[in-house]
């Protein structure tokens, strides 16, 4: 596992520059992103050519995780997991479910290689490393990356007093401003609109190539703990044996193991882009558009005639579930940020806007108020939200489900349903 004591001090560079500079020598790498996280995982694919998993302690059972490493470990000679935020940063939970990148490395038993951002420190950056080997007694500190070393005496000052904790350095990387990848809200700009990705992985691998020890990368992995509990490989029962998906630029917010989950339980898969004015498949009997950016491309998606007929004729037999940016395209309008209103589908009430943004991020717990594609009644989920836009009118819908954040909120209504239609904000992980 790639960690770091906090957000923002290089975790994807590295992440990526390893996994294309493996790929390119021949090693099969697998990989995986700690959390709930849509877009890193796609450059974990586009730089090995090979699907990336999410693994979440908070959301996804024990069973489910090892499952999934697991399936990362296929035909692979390595597994690189990208951590989140700073390694121990969760959410008040039990022991190993909180969320945090170390209830994953402890739970597999992969060691962690820490980046250290010691930019404005020099020997402190060896009490911060000792901080993170000592801080939590189940995982193992392997080694460590310096990122952002202004000079030899600088890297000499740091490594020379990390190396006295008896935890090797093995990369020493200079600033360096010239292979940041584009952001926009929400994160990366995704992998399949970023300009000359190509390009820039394999930048990353020489950056990384020239300044890491990649040898002794490979020799600090260990064989992961092996887990022997019942199978838990799907995370959420499908919504139809024949399920129409939504997959474009602005619909592209769903987790590989939901797909793989889908698929294992038999269940066929038939995407489609509203982008390009494709309706779902008729012969499907359910149609699940995720999240993604539909804000981006308001305009686009109301003027896409047979897109927007297709998915109403749908609605009228069978069940449609959108999350997200696919809730907002079921409603009756969208707003985007010039604040212009954009026709949507009509098959909800609610009315959203980009125009009006506030940030809502964290995990949630949605408990099921009906019988849907879903589940039943009562049936327990959990997920997370992560959206900028935010509801103008929320229509007079009944709700979905009633969801709590991780910290003991009181149950609120969320999302909306009408007959077989149903969405909310809410992105599914797994049953709880």
């Amino acid at each position: 596992m790639i960690a770091a004591p906090r957000s923002g001090s290089g975790k994807t560079t590295l992440t990526l520059g390893l996994l294309r500079a493996l790929t390119r020598v021949g090693v099969k790498v697998g990989s995986a992103k700690c959390g709930p996280d849509y877009i890193d995982g796609n450059f974990h694919r586009a730089a090995t050519g090979r699907g990336s998993v999410n693994l979440d302690s908070w959301a996804m059972p024990p069973g489910l995780i090892a499952e999934l490493a697991a399936g990362a470990a296929t035909d692979a000679d390595l597994v690189i997991c990208e951590a989140s935020m700073g390694l121990f940063d969760g959410v008040p939970d039990a022991p190993g479910r909180t969320g945090a990148s170390a209830d994953i490395a402890a739970a597999l038993g992969w060691p962690v290689l820490l980046l250290i951002d010691a930019s404005g420190q020099a020997q402190s950056a060896a009490a911060v490393v000792k901080g993170c080997a000592t801080y939590d007694p189940r995982i193992r500190i392997a080694g460590v990356v310096l990122n952002k070393i202004g000079s030899p005496r600088h890297a000499r000052l740091a490594g020379d007093a990390i190396a006295a904790l008896g935890i090797p350095v093995v990369g020493i990387l200079p600033r360096s401003d010239g292979i940041a990848l584009p952001e926009r809200h929400l994160g990366l700009v995704q992998a399949g609109e970023t300009d000359d990705l190509e390009r820039r992985l394999d930048a990353m691998a020489d950056f990384v190539s020239a300044n890491v020890q990649i040898d002794a990368i490979r020799a600090l992995a260990r064989r992961g703990a092996v887990y022997t509990g019942p199978p838990s490989a799907l995370a959420v029962r499908p919504p139809g044996q024949r399920i129409a998906v939504a997959q474009d630029a602005a619909f592209s917010f769903l987790y590989p193991h939901m797909l793989a989950g889908w698929r294992a339980a038999g269940a066929a898969i038939a995407f489609f882009s509203p982008l390009a004015d494709e309706a779902p498949d008729p012969s499907c009997d359910a149609c699940w558009l995720p999240g993604g950016y539909p804000e981006l491309h308001a305009g686009r998606l109301a003027s896409a005639q047979i897109f927007m007929t297709g998915l109403r004729q749908f609605a009228e037999t069978r069940p449609v579930h959108g999350e997200c940016g696919g809730y907002m395209v079921l409603g009756r309008a969208l707003v985007d940020a010039n604040g212009v209103a954009h026709t949507m589908a009509g098959l909800l009430d609610v009315s959203t806007s980009f125009a009006k943004r506030r940030l809502h991020l964290g995990y949630r717990s949605a408990r099921l108020l009906d019988d849907g594609c879903l589940g039943r009644a009562g049936t327990e989920l959990r997920g997370h939200e992560f959206h900028y836009a935010s509801i103008e009118d929320v229509g007079g819908d009944a709700p979905l489900a009633t969801v709590t954040d991780a910290y003991g909120s009181e149950p609120a209504p969320t999302g909306g349903r009408r007959g077989q239609v149903s969405g909310s904000f809410f992105h599914l992980i797994a049953a709880a």
